[in-house]
């Protein structure tokens, strides 16, 4: 599920952005922050969008960290999810300014991520089926742990989430950048791939995989906005 979101902080916020921490915006003065998280709170998006831009530096700082076990653009990707978060559940007022808040949340963001593909093999065990129901399909052994009704909830509204994102790439792209886009963020039951992956799948280089993957982000972008859809 991390890759559904992945794809939906790019195509919202970051897809017209080089990875690059010099070419993202400076840090806000300290009371221009404070000004706009007083206003996010009382319901501006516009204010939410321009704290999230203005620490995008400290998400590739924090991402740069951790280049050695990963690949920084993929750990933007998730810094970025860390970020949002911060964000939205920041609350001034309690001895820790919105940097430090991030920077934890950011952080804890990445090596959950790390975490989750170094135990990824280990895991698989949990969906490879043990028994079948009474219509005949299979049942992993995920599916026999018991769910409470919050989880299920949040997996009806994932759902739909990816519903929503996999019709959307198949309307707007074709081909290549198709298949990048399906294979770089885990949709239509694909397993999410690094671009070096999608890299070694097509006998192409990963800079290539990168252009590709930036050039339909920026087409999904920018049908979102001329339609004025939201998710």
């Amino acid at each position: 599920m991390l890759g559904i979101f992945a794809l939906l902080s790019e195509l919202l916020l970051f897809c017209g952005y080089v990875r690059n921490e010099n070419r993202f915006p400076h840090p806000l003065p300290r009371e221009r922050e404070e000004q706009l998280v007083r206003e996010y709170r009382d319901g501006s998006r516009a204010a939410r969008d321009e704290l999230i831009d203005h620490n995008m530096r400290l998400v590739v700082h924090i991402a740069k960290k951790y280049s050695a076990s990963a690949d920084v653009d993929e750990l933007v990707s998730v810094g970025s999810i860390g970020l949002i978060k911060a964000v939205e559940n920041y609350v001034p007022g309690r001895g820790t300014h919105l940097a430090t808040y991030a920077a934890k949340c950011i952080e804890n963001e990445i090596l959950m991520a790390l975490r989750h593909n170094k135990k990824f093999k280990a895991d698989r065990s949990l969906y490879e089926p043990v028994s079948f129901d009474k219509d005949g399909n299979e049942v992993a052994l995920i599916d026999l742990l018991s769910q409470d009704e919050e989880s299920v909830l949040g997996k009806v509204e994932n759902k739909i989430l990816q519903q929503k994102l996999t019709d959307l790439v198949k309307c707007v792209l074709q081909g290549r950048e198709f298949e990048v886009v399906i294979l770089r963020y885990g949709l239509c039951g694909e397993r999410q791939m690094t671009q070096n992956e999608v890299a070694a799948k097509f006998g192409i280089s990963r800079s290539y995989v990168s252009r590709i993957e930036k050039k339909a982000l920026f087409k999904l972008r920018r049908h979102i906005e001329g339609n004025g859809l939201k998710f």
